[in-house]
Parts: structure tokens; C-alpha cells; sequence
């Protein structure tokens, strides 16, 4: 884990930004935790879910912080899985560990303490609109987009539909992930999937001025309120989780849908079986 005053900026890493999948910066309360991956449009690799893990443990045992954010740097928020490592490895197995684990990392999150608030400032797909629904609050840049678009590639994105069926309702989270198409920040807003749309130069700003508000509120009355929330609100989503886990292993190890991350990564339509 590693510490950086880069983790405050946005748009692309620059050479002066740490070489880590994850860049950790604690300031003034606030927990920044950066994606870092930004020539892999921060895909969600093995390193960098440990890194997450990691972050949020430490971040679960430090009464010092009153609110975590998790940002990125380069042009997009997070594409998700990275299907180049999931691809190399092609094997159930390696995909069922991979999704569990990327599951037990949104659950953490549910079961922070503190505050999350996602800062999207831009595409955010598959497990990246994920995770931009499974924190508590989110921020997005105008120009940002958002899909569960691995019906594209012949994957269902299972595990995603956990936590966007349990944040906007259940016929708009039916059409993103069955149509795989993207919507834009201001659909995301009136859908309920992020709270701010702002523009892009007062991204921060407006992160900033949630954090402060959530600062100023009784740390273990929000921990205590949270826990709550999501203990009513969220009854059944380990068993929804592990459910997913399973479904979209085995989904992984179909033909059709090797041959569509085979297609996506090659540039060329699939050839369905």
C-alpha cells in the first residue's frame, strides 16, 4: 500500500504517479483510495481486488477515518474485470476465486463503518458499475457513462446485477443488464444509480463538499445507522452473492462466452455457437 498526494487528482496518471494498482492516501479523515491502472481502464485485476481488500480492512480499523472515497486516474473509472487475465488463465476455477473474491471486496464495503462515496469520472462498466452501485453514495462527472454490458461478450454480469437490482428498481437494472447498453450520467442520476452529476472540473469539489457533511455528522451513529441500512435493506445478499459467484463461473466456462471475450479483445463480432 502506498501513500501519494497524486491520489487527490483526477483525469490521466501522470509519470510522477506512483507505479501501484491502488494508490491509498488518508487526509484530514478522508480515506482516498485510487484506482491506478489507467492504460487498463482500471480493470479489476487480481492485484489490484487484493489491494482493495487490504485497503478496506485498514480503513475498517482506523477510527481516524470518517469517510472513504474511492477515485481513478486516467479517462476511466473501472471496465470491470480484466478479461486479458481471465482470458490467459481460462480456467472455473480460477474465474469462481476471482468473483468470490471480488464479491467478499463489495461486501466490505457494505459492511464499512464509514461513509463510501464513489467519484466516477468516466466509463464505468460491468464490475465497475458494480462497484459504483455498491458504495453508499456516488459522484459522477457529466461526461461519465455506465453498463453491464458482458451480455455483449456472452457473460451475464451476474455478480454486478447483486448490487445495481439493489440500488435502482427492478425493470431499469433488467434493462441495463439484458440490453447492455450504456446510459449517460444524468440517466444514472434520475435512476437513482449516482447522487451528484457534476461537471467535470468541479468533480472534486463536490466530493469534497460531501465528505465534509458527512464529517461533520456522530461517527458511530452513521456506522450504527449504516450497518442497519443495509441489515434491513440487504437480507439474503450473501446468498445472493455466493449464487452469482457460482452462476457466472459456470457462465464463464461456456463456449459462447469465451468466444466472446475472444472476439472482444481481438476486435472482431463473435461467432455464437
Amino acid at each position: 500500500m502506498q501513500l501519494d498526494s497524486q491520489a487527490n487528482k483526477v483525469g490521466p496518471a501522470t509519470d510522477s504517479t506512483i507505479d501501484a494498482p491502488l494508490i491509498v492516501d488518508k487526509r484530514n479523515g478522508i480515506a482516498w483510495l485510487t484506482l491506478n491502472r489507467p492504460r487498463q481502464y482500471n480493470a479489476l485485476s487480481s492485484a489490484l481486488l487484493d489491494h482493495l481488500h487490504a485497503a478496506l480492512d485498514d480503513i475498517a480499523l482506523d477510527p481516524s477515518i470518517r469517510v472513504a472515497v474511492i477515485a481513478a486516474n486516467g479517462h476511466a473509472f473501472c471496465a470491470g474485470h480484466d478479461l486479458k487475465e481471465m482470458q490467459g488463465a481460462s480456467d472455473q476455477k480460477f474465474a469462481a476465486q476471482l468473483f468470490q473474491r471480488c464479491s467478499a471486496m463489495m461486501l466490505k464495503i457494505a459492511k464499512l463503518p464509514v461513509p463510501v462515496i464513489a467519484e466516477v469520472q468516466g466509463m464505468a462498466t460491468a464490475a465497475g458499475c458494480q462497484l459504483v452501485a455498491q458504495c453508499d453514495l456516488a459522484v459522477a462527472a457529466e461526461s461519465s457513462k455506465f453498463a453491464v454490458s458482458g451480455v455483449n461478450l456472452g457473460l451475464f454480469c451476474s455478480t454486478p446485477a447483486v448490487a445495481l437490482s439493489r440500488t435502482i428498481s427492478r425493470k431499469r437494472a433488467a434493462e441495463m443488464l439484458m440490453l447492455g447498453e450504456f446510459i449517460d450520467a444524468s440517466t444514472a442520476l434520475n435512476w437513482g444509480l449516482v447522487n451528484r452529476a457534476t461537471h467535470a472540473e468541479s468533480l472534486r469539489a463536490e466530493t469534497l463538499k460531501l465528505c465534509d457533511t458527512l464529517k461533520a455528522k456522530p461517527r458511530e451513529a452513521l456506522a450504527m445507522g449504516k450497518a442497519l441500512f443495509y441489515r434491513q435493506l440487504e437480507a439474503g445478499i450473501e446468498a445472493a452473492y455466493q449464487d452469482a459467484s457460482a452462476t457466472i463461473a459456470c457462465n464463464f466456462a461456456q463456449p459462447d462466452a469465451q468466444e466472446g471475450i475472444g472476439a472482444f479483445l481481438e476486435k472482431r463480432k463473435p461467432n455464437w455457437s
